[in-house]
């Protein structure tokens, strides 16, 4: 899976799951902010990313998460690590 195809597919889930403008989302916005995300939200995120993507998510791994490049770059990882092991 190419990065632009994970950021299509991330982009397309969260302009249906969370109801967002998908012209709210650049690379350099605040993913919180942006997706009004609760805590709640994130364990909806986190159900959503799996299921699209087939990896498990920690909690912790959301740490350092703060924008959406952030999250791209974090499922392309786990998207590539899924691959090679």
């Amino acid at each position: 899976m190419t990065k632009g195809e994970v950021i299509e597919k991330i982009n397309e889930f969260l302009v249906d799951e969370f109801e967002v403008d998908p012209d709210s989302i650049s690379a350099e916005g605040d993913l919180k902010e942006t997706l009004d995300l609760d805590s709640l939200d994130y364990v909806d995120l986190v159900v959503v990313i799996e299921s699209n993507f087939g990896f498990k998510v920690k909690g912790e791994d959301f740490i350092e998460i703060k924008t959406f490049q952030n999250f791209y770059d974090y499922v392309e990882a786990k998207v590539a690590e899924k691959v090679t092991s």
